[in-house]
């Protein structure tokens, strides 16, 4: 779309294709060469996707109400159409040779993952190296994209896309992290062997809090929450909103409906537009309130909705596919486990507190009372806590989100006591947890670059009227039964929006805190670095 519109401009750079032409109506042969190149990309994009045809038709039909013959596939001649259809073709043939290995459905050449599969159903976790990633088994699994597979073994997705071409990211190392703040925790490392268990204890902590039942009222206002440090959680709010100079209205929810729609809100799994078209969605619906009032920058000229977007979209997406490059090449190279692994693992092995108490493993849980105990003879009697595991006793038992209910329309299943070898994230059974590494995490990663072009693109990190946010209703939750009422999600600023998007993965037993920290940091300079480049684009600065 960027290329199209810089086709017809004097003065901007186009990214792959930059050839200049011009128009008695700029405007109209503008129009016509967006929509071939985005139709045309699409098609090829999304033709083995799931749900292919529906999506084809409705590309199809949107050509057909612009008057535009999908028929019309010559890359020959200065005509808007064959210009589109030539951007289209300069677009798919980098694509092929950007290190995607998109000839081979982007599967990684070398990897094969060092763990054998975790089998869900089944309690623990074997692992041959506790800090590296294992695949799940699933009796019936959704892929990432939506794929119904049965008795599926997850595959890893995007292990060498570190290696891709970025947008601005300096060129992949040989280990292919052209952003490396180092390695996550290790169980086992003396430097950080402490923090991978806290971090573990966390995910339990945080899991344990999915409970309605308890009650507990939270203001979770932007006055109380937001307002971080990157990679950091000391925020307290804001003191005012700075469009209205008013303070922000209190608003008390129950904390198990507000962590639970978090979770939820921002999951972007199977069958949803992910977290970097997440973020596309934001941008829009921030362009609709800021139109007719658009100034790059937040300064100069006011422009057209036309350039606004095509502008923003070259930014923004610049900066989710380098954040993407860069997130996964952590990935790739680090291959860290992920929380379903850690807490099955460490947990089976015993508790790591007290070396004269029973069940006692230098790497297993810290134990914390009321959440992570080991079983007794007492604890397990009948009408005790852990009476539901009397027949394991010795073992080590964590409070916390009990699973999907047997009816999720109706039941809610709350924190209860389980062995840790049983313990799954707040996740639909058929997904459990993504098919890849843990470190970095893409939601923050993707999150915090995207946050960073809306700050610096739109000229404030406010968003417009300095809140933002959407109303879950009471009862739409797909997990289980909730929230018990209506619960609104709202930000002042778009980091706040995104340090929530990271916060919610740790909620959904998804990562661990370091993944969420520093992916926010490598997020930071992917927006950063994608804004100063796209602004070298539209100046016409590129290629000089």
């Amino acid at each position: 779309m960027w290329d199209a519109w810089a086709t017809y401009d004097q003065t901007a750079s186009g990214d792959l294709f930059t050839e200049k032409h011009t128009s008695p109506d700029v405007a109209a042969a503008r129009d016509e060469t967006i929509s071939y190149a985005a139709y045309r990309v699409l098609s090829a994009r999304f033709i083995k996707a799931v749900g292919a045809s529906d999506s084809l038709s409705e590309f199809d039909d949107l050509m057909d109400s612009l008057c535009y013959p999908i028929a019309t596939s010559t890359t020959e001649g200065d005509s808007p159409a064959a210009i589109g259809n030539r951007i289209a073709a300069t677009v798919l043939t980098a694509g092929k040779a950007d290190g995607s290995n998109e000839a081979n459905g982007y599967a990684a050449p070398d990897y094969k993952p060092i763990n054998p599969p975790l089998v869900v159903n089944q309690t623990g976790a074997r692992l041959v190296d506790p800090n590296r990633w294992q695949p799940l088994q699933l009796e019936k699994m959704i892929s990432q994209n939506g794929i119904p597979v049965t008795n599926g073994v997850q595959q890893a997705i995007g292990p060498h896309w570190g290696h891709v071409t970025g947008f601005a990211l300096p060129a992949a190392n040989a280990a292919g992290t052209p952003i490396d703040p180092g390695p996550p925790p290790r169980l086992g490392d003396p430097a950080t062997d402490q923090a991978f268990k806290d971090q573990a204890v966390e995910v339990i902590r945080d899991s344990s809090e999915l409970d309605p039942s308890v009650g507990t009222m939270i203001d979770v206002s932007p006055g109380t929450r937001g307002g971080n440090s990157l990679g950091a959680n000391d925020g307290m709010g804001h003191a005012v909103n700075p469009a209205t100079g008013k303070p922000y209205d209190p608003e008390l929810v129950n904390s198990g409906d507000f962590y639970r729609v978090m979770t939820e809100f921002w999951a972007d799994g199977p069958k949803s537009e992910t977290p970097p078209g997440h973020w596309n969605v934001l941008a829009n619906l921030v362009s609709d309130e800021m139109d007719p009032n658009l100034k790059i920058g937040g300064t100069g000229a006011t422009v057209g909705r036309l350039e606004w977007d095509v502008k923003l979209y070259l930014a923004v997406n610049g900066a989710v596919h380098d954040a993407a490059i860069a997130a996964w090449g952590l990935k790739g190279h680090y291959d860290s486990v992920r929380p379903i692994s850690m807490i099955r693992f460490t947990g089976g092995l015993g508790q790591s507190s007290d070396p004269n108490g029973p069940s006692y493993a230098p790497e297993g849980l810290p134990l914390v009372p009321g959440l992570i105990e080991v079983i007794t003879k007492e604890s397990s009697a009948q009408g005790q806590r852990h009476a539901a595991l009397a027949t394991s006793v010795g073992k080590i038992a964590i409070k916390a989100w009990g699973g999907i209910p047997a009816d999720a329309k109706t039941e809610t299943t709350g924190a209860v006591w389980m062995l840790a070898g049983d313990w799954v994230p707040y996740q639909l059974p058929t997904f459990v947890t993504p098919s890849f590494q843990g470190y970095a995490s893409g939601h923050s990663t993707f999150s915090r670059a995207a946050a960073e072009v809306m700050t610096a693109f739109t000229g404030s990190e406010y968003f417009p009227g300095g809140v933002s946010g959407y109303t879950i209703k009471a009862g739409s939750l797909k997990n289980e039964k909730g929230p018990t009422t209506d619960v609104r999600l709202e930000w002042a600023t778009y980091f706040d929006a995104a340090d929530q998007a990271g916060q919610s993965r740790l909620f959904g037993g998804i990562h661990i805190k370091a993944d969420d920290f520093n992916g926010r940091v490598i997020g930071s300079q992917c927006g950063k670095d994608a804004w100063a480049l796209a602004q070298r684009y539209y100046a016409g600065q590129v290629g000089l």
